[in-house]
């Protein structure tokens, strides 16, 4: 399909407000295919396992990208897709997508649960607000770990001491400088030519256009194509997506439904989530997918029915429609405390066990830059592990209920941390003594729960 047709058909769909999709087409529709599917989210649960459920899933996703389509929040009208495209588009996904270039090259296949392929990984605090200093050290910190096959950073706010602000000249410079830091950090750590998901700065389409420039993104490279809630696009994503097609720089989706938000409950999430995969495939030619629920009260991806969502996500499109997710991992709590750790590793043995890839750590909620390059280490051993040992997600789901009972207090508590010049030595940029000694602690507890850490 031509993406210029997808353009036309933000002007010539249904016409409609943004209360009446949000109403008849998300809420309303949600919960009627909800019914029609049987499903729901069992209270409490961490992974689901019942591969009937799981596929009633993906269809109940399926329908629902038919019969609501996407809303063009610009245009007030609905791009409508058909059930041939929705499963052209869907059987069509890449299997295997290479980032990076030359020494650095490295590609992600798609897995399965209880997969023996160690997942990849792709380090940063994506998105979160940093000053240009910060940026850097935060930067290098995870870009010098040696489990990482790409890398990510945050979102520069301020540039030589100067706010930036969207759709502004600051907003382009940001993204510039950005590029160029990245750059740097990834000379110096030996990773020239490692694969960026960047242009985090960007927050408008000023940025995501200024990354395109001289020593900016390059083949092998991603952005962001978002959705805003719950299954809308706008002009800014359409140019954004549309920046990117026939570049070789890689388009990747990412819907950060609400648990409890508008789609309802886990269960209504998990249908809106494949529902946006599969509506991007098509709308924004994606090549990879993004899963991030966040959840209305607490944020954080480590709750239990964010989790559950996730293995919901993993599996059904590993059954029916296999393609590349890489799932984010945000906690709750910030560096230079156990809990995060634990909530790291209890996110990465969902995401590893039901057959995605990892992606973080979006430390204190990524709201902070309370983070560090050793929870990324936490992130990528567990990961390894998990896959080696063949962890099977019944073991999997014991050992998180079990880390569960160690952190799920934060998120009424809080849980914040400390800022990364507290948790690192400034001039190595290596973790402070205390932090190792709590990372190892952490690292020992899972060894008792039985996992070849």
């Amino acid at each position: 399909m031509h993406f210029l047709d997808i353009i036309e058909r933000r002007y010539t769909g249904t016409p409609l407000s943004k209360k009446e999709w949000d109403t008849q087409y998300v809420i309303k529709m949600i919960r009627e295919i909800l019914k029609e599917f049987n499903l729901t989210y069992p209270a409490g649960s961490v992974i689901e396992f019942d591969e009937d459920i799981i596929r009633r899933f993906y269809m109940a996703g399926r329908a629902l990208a038919v019969r609501s389509g996407i809303f063009d929040q610009d245009t007030e009208r609905i791009i409508h897709f058909t059930e041939e495209e929705i499963d052209e588009a869907a059987m069509s996904q890449k299997k295997e997508l290479t980032v990076g270039q030359k020494s650095d090259a490295y590609t992600f296949y798609t897995r399965r649960p209880e997969d023996r392929s160690v997942p990849g990984i792709v380090a940063g605090n994506p998105g979160c607000p940093m000053d240009e200093i910060l940026f850097k050290a935060t930067l290098e910190s995870w870009a010098k770990e040696s489990c990482i096959n790409m890398v990510t950073c945050g979102s520069i706010v301020d540039v030589d001491g100067y706010a930036v602000r969207g759709m502004e000249p600051a907003e382009l410079i940001a993204v510039r400088h950005e590029l160029k830091y990245l750059n740097e950090v990834c000379i110096k750590v030996g990773r020239p030519y490692i694969g960026r998901l960047a242009a985090e700065s960007s927050v408008s389409q000023i940025g995501d256009l200024g990354a395109m420039g001289p020593d900016g993104m390059r083949a092998g490279d991603a952005h962001l194509v978002c959705f805003n809630n719950e299954l809308i696009t706008n002009n800014d994503y359409m140019i954004r997506a549309s920046n990117n097609i026939d570049t070789g720089v890689l388009n990747a989706t990412l819907a950060c439904v609400m648990v409890n938000g508008l789609a309802g409950n886990a269960a209504g999430a998990a249908v809106c989530m494949i529902a946006s995969m599969l509506c991007a495939n098509i709308l924004y030619h994606v090549d990879y997918h993004l899963c991030h629920p966040i959840h209305m009260k607490y944020t954080a991806t480590s709750t239990r029915e964010c989790m559950w969502l996730q293995s919901v996500v993993n599996q059904a499109f590993s059954m029916c429609a296999p393609c590349i997710i890489i799932d984010d991992i945000y906690p709750k709590s910030g560096a230079g405390t156990k809990e995060l750790l634990r909530e790291v590793a209890a996110n990465a043995l969902v995401i590893t066990t039901t057959g995605g890839h990892l992606e973080g750590v979006g430390s204190c909620d990524g709201l902070k830059p309370n983070c560090s390059g050793l929870e990324v280490r936490m992130m990528g051993a567990v990961g390894r592990a998990a896959a080696e040992q063949g962890i099977t997600r019944k073991q999997a789901d014991i050992m998180v209920r079990k880390l569960l009972g160690k952190y799920e207090t934060v998120f009424d508590n809080g849980n914040e941390g400390l800022p990364f010049e507290k948790v690192y030595n400034q001039e190595h940029i290596e973790p402070q003594k205390f932090w190792l000694q709590m990372f190892e602690e952490v690292t020992d507890e899972l060894k008792e729960m039985g996992l070849n850490i």
